[in-house]
């Protein structure tokens, strides 16, 4: 008897444009409480509303646009406190994903680790006061450290859930007084946590990682 593999998953409509709309609010193009007209973002990104629709729906789920019946939709805009609110369930959760990844994850994860916080590094460059922006998934070392918890549902949370909400406001934090190199720092110590196994020390730095970014919201 022999096994047929499931194809993947074709990208539809909905899909690209929920990837296209999601980037250009995560970046600034769209920013916080801008009104998203249905008719504009449909002609702009060369679709039907039916697939805008459900692109617009599947943001709301992600918490990145808010949806008023009567209203239509706009761009997330969180006060000070739901962004502390945001920030304080990230070490929470951060912080398990990190005990859970020490515990569980392979040595080849750890190197890969190295070499991207290498690359990390060398995208710093010289500058003292250099913002630490990283890419999205596989080059974001916090959704490395979600996904090696191999914990799905607290990978989901992080990587859906909160993920893409807190990459919008972490580009909007103004001045962080240097604090990229030290957020550099942190993450070499936490991945040296977890080349040792040590869950207890892993969660204790992550969450102190996280903690920092909070901080840093009060002081601005």
């Amino acid at each position: 008897m022999s096994l047929t593999l499931d194809a993947p998953a074709a990208i539809t409509l909905a899909d690209q444009a929920l990837q296209a709309i999601q980037a250009r609010i995560v970046s600034g193009e769209l920013a916080p409480g801008t009104k998203l007209s249905e008719g504009e973002l449909a002609s702009e990104h060369g679709i039907s509303r039916g697939p805008l629709r459900e692109a617009i729906r599947r943001l709301e789920a992600r918490r990145l646009v808010e949806v008023v019946p009567n209203a239509g939709a706009t761009v997330v805009c969180l006060t000070h406190e739901q962004l502390l609110a945001v920030y304080e369930t990230r070490e929470a959760l951060e912080g398990m994903a990190c005990r859970l990844a020490a515990q569980r994850i392979e040595a080849s994860e750890v190197a890969a680790l190295h070499a991207l916080l290498d690359q990390h590094e060398q995208a710093l460059g010289g500058a003292a006061e250099a913002r630490y922006l990283q890419e999205e998934g596989d080059f974001d070392f916090h959704y490395r450290i979600a996904r090696a918890s191999r914990n799905e549902i607290l990978a989901s949370m992080l990587c859906d859930d909160l993920y893409h909400l807190v990459r919008m406001y972490r580009r909007r934090t103004p001045g962080d007084h240097g604090r990229g190199r030290q957020a550099l720092a942190e993450h070499r110590h936490i991945v040296d946590a977890l080349g040792a196994g040590d869950a207890e020390l892993a969660e204790l730095l992550m969450r102190r990682h996280v903690a920092a970014a909070r901080y840093l919201l009060n002081d601005n």
